[in-house]
């Protein structure tokens, strides 16, 4: 998942909190967190499955491409883009798309459309603005957040490439130690993860 659940949980609450209650009022600060963490894992769930729709499909093509020496992430992301034509998915890496955070902007204001849609049936919400003004303040704070993610993302990146040994990318020693980085970073920001 590109957002660890914790991380996910948090912009919830954050998203709650600065909407209340100027944007809208909320019976339950619990349960409209609740909803709106459900429905951004919901969104991230769907690029995850994507990708494993497609590492599927490349395993049953695994001897073709190496005869052909055609290289996996060039497959991958070919055929990850069909699909997402196909399917009519929001892509919600923003790395894929050139986007700096994690999460693209598509992905972002899709999102935000969705949790307005949830606020404006729902019996434990009262939308006191107009609903675009609020699906851009949901926009606004989600952005805020994921900057604040990327900032401790390249820090613990920086605290990784500092170490005197190096340690490649990708290995089990640099994701613990990214891992751990990751949490001090965004601890200082007043994030648990």
């Amino acid at each position: 998942m590109l957002l660890p659940k914790e991380f996910v949980s948090y912009l919830a609450r954050q998203i709650v909190k600065r909407l209340s209650p100027q944007y809208m009022e909320v019976a339950d600060p619990a349960v409209g967190t609740e909803v709106a963490g459900g429905i951004i894992l919901e969104e991230l769930a769907v690029e995850d499955k994507l990708n494993e729709d497609v590492r599927e499909l490349l395993s049953q093509y695994a001897e073709y491409m190496r005869r052909e020496d055609i290289s996996y992430q060039e497959m991958f992301k070919k055929i990850k883009t069909q699909l997402i034509r196909e399917r009519k998915i929001v892509r919600a890496s923003g790395r894929d798309t050139g986007d700096s955070m994690k999460l693209s902007r598509d992905k972002i204001t899709d999102i935000s459309h969705k949790l307005v849609a949830v606020m404006r049936k729902g019996r434990d919400f009262r939308l006191k603005k107009d609903q675009n003004e609020v699906r851009l303040e949901i926009v606004r704070t989600i952005t805020d957040i994921l900057t604040l993610d990327d900032k401790a993302d390249r820090a613990a990146r920086l605290k990784v490439r500092s170490h005197k040994k190096e340690i490649i990318e990708g290995g089990d020693e640099w994701n613990a130690l990214h891992k751990r980085y990751y949490a001090e970073e965004m601890k200082k920001l007043g994030i648990d993860v």
